[in-house]
Order: structure tokens, then C-alpha cells, then sequence
């Protein structure tokens, strides 16, 4: 079986493709494609929800609940998701998209049947709007506690030092938002970051936040997925054109075209716990 090639970082969200493996599961039937528009959830950093929609043929319709990543080892082994034994790359494993469906596949759908693939439009653009969102709050977050490091933590993708990266614990992507979480422990502490400062300025810091996200919707730079390669497993990158200088971040995500795609970015940070930074990050989209 060959790796599954994707079309979603171009944006698609309909194409064609051939039926290679139908896998009845417990959880329902995986059904891999050739080539697919549908972005999967990554097992690894579930952030950004799998596509949902519907594979037909003839007239024929199934709803695919989401997409996900499957993996098949030379020997036939078949995994998918959290079940995959080993790291992405791994030689004698091939990459796949798997599309679940709730349930048993209908006849039609057998190996080496040709479909057509057409993933929620509505849902994946408020979840590309939700990526892209987190990653500007993530970096205007970055900005905003710069003056708070004494060691040299590395620096983001727009040079600042790198909180995200250092406290960040779990990201979960939704439509038109996001909830991100940092931990802020003794770690952090011990690696310079002042987290008594942080929390007796974390108004000050908001809005600070808040402030940047505002600049940069207004400037409507352009955003977009650049990628290495056809396959699931090739790399891919978000670039944004901000007015400090183009941010480049790793990401198997989807992302809108320009930042003129939102009215309105806005976060808000809660520490109710001390040890734990909450942001929530709530999109308005730009008028269509």
C-alpha cells in the first residue's frame, strides 16, 4: 500500500480518489484513500480536529465521521491513531489518512472502488480560522511576557523568547477558537521565568495581548501552508507576513488565506489555579 497523498494544504476541500483498504474496527470502519482533501487529527498533538464529511460514488453517500491517521507495517499490520506502535517515519510502516465511519461500510465501498471525497467546508474553514488563530495568540502571548525571562529560554518564530514552547501542555483547536494551556511550575521557574511578576500583571498582559491581535488582523498579511511534499508524512509549515517579519511555525494543520479572513482575535487569560495558565482564544470572523 502506497502512503496516502493529501490535497488540504492548498486549501481543497472536495477531490477523487481510489478505495485501498477497507478496515472493519471496533470503533467503526476506516476506509483509506489514494489521495484525499480531508485533514486528519495527528495521534501525537491531537490540536486541530480530524475533517468530517462524505465519501459517494453513483449516487451513493456515507458520512465519514473523521478523518484520522492510520499507519499499515510491511508484515500487514494495520493501526490507526493512538494504537500506532511506533514514530512517524518509521521504516517498515507506511502513512496513511484513514476516513471512520460510523458503522459498517455499504457494499459499494470495496478495495479499488473510485470516490469522490467532499469534506465539511463550513467546519474546516472555522477550524483553519481557530489554527490560525492560535498560532497569532501564541505569539502575541510570547511578546507580551518577553520581559519577564532572566535566562534565555530560545526564541519563536518571530525572535521573541519562547514561552509557548517551553510551558505549553495542550492545545485543543475548535471552530472560530482555541484553549491552550501552560504550566507553570517549578520547571519554568528554575529555567528564568519570573511566574510571580506574570500573575500580578496578568490584566496589563491581556491587553497587551489583545492589543497586538489587533494590529496584526488589521494589517490583513498573508497566511499559508507550504509543504515539503505529497504525503501525509511530509513536512509542512505555516507562514504569516506580520509586520515584525514573516513568522514560519511547523504545522500539519489548516489555515486561512489572510488575517483579512478575521473582524476580530481576542484572548483571555485565567489563572485560577497559579500553577496553570489558561488562554482562550475566541474568533470573530470577518463579514462575507
Amino acid at each position: 500500500m502506497q502512503a496516502t497523498n493529501v490535497t488540504f494544504a492548498s486549501g481543497a476541500v472536495s477531490g477523487e480518489g481510489v478505495v485501498l483498504h477497507v478496515e472493519r474496527m471496533p470503533a467503526g470502519t476506516v476506509v483509506v484513500v489514494d489521495e484525499t482533501p480531508f485533514h486528519p487529527v495527528d495521534h501525537t498533538w491531537p490540536d486541530q480536529p480530524g475533517d468530517a464529511g462524505v465519501l459517494s460514488s453513483d449516487g451513493e453517500r456515507v458520512a465519514v465521521a473523521e478523518a484520522v491517521m492510520a499507519a499499515v507495517s510491511d508484515a500487514g499490520e494495520f493501526a490507526v491513531g493512538a494504537d500506532i506502535p511506533v514514530k512517524r517515519g518509521a521504516e517498515g510502516w507506511t502513512w496513511l489518512v484513514g476516513h471512520r465511519l460510523d458503522g459498517e461500510a455499504p457494499a459499494w465501498l470495496v478495495d479499488g472502488s473510485g470516490v469522490r471525497l467532499d469534506v465539511d467546508a463550513v467546519r474546516r474553514v472555522g477550524l483553519s480560522r481557530g489554527h490560525t488563530a492560535c498560532h497569532l495568540a501564541s505569539l502575541a502571548l510570547d511578546l507580551s511576557v518577553a520581559d519577564l525571562w532572566r535566562k534565555d529560554p530560545g526564541t519563536d518564530a518571530l525572535g521573541s523568547p519562547d514561552f509557548e514552547a517551553r510551558a505549553n501542555q495542550s492545545s485543543r483547536i475548535h471552530e472560530d477558537g482555541s484553549v491552550d494551556e501552560y504550566r507553570l511550575g517549578k520547571s519554568l521557574r528554575k529555567a528564568g521565568f519570573d511566574t510571580e511578576t506574570f500573575a500580578a500583571t496578568l490584566s496589563e498582559r491581556e491587553d497587551a495581548i489583545n492589543e497586538k491581535l489587533a494590529e496584526w488582523v488589521a494589517s490583513g498579511a498573508a497566511s499559508r501552508v507550504e509543504t515539503d511534499g505529497p504525503s501525509i508524512i511530509d513536512r509542512r509549515r505555516w507562514r504569516c507576513e506580520l509586520p515584525e517579519g514573516e513568522a514560519v511555525i511547523l504545522c500539519g494543520g489548516t489555515h486561512v488565506d489572510a488575517l483579512s479572513a478575521f473582524s476580530r482575535v481576542q484572548v483571555a487569560l485565567d489563572l485560577s489555579d497559579p500553577q496553570l495558565l489558561v488562554m482562550t482564544t475566541k474568533v470573530i470572523p470577518a463579514a462575507a
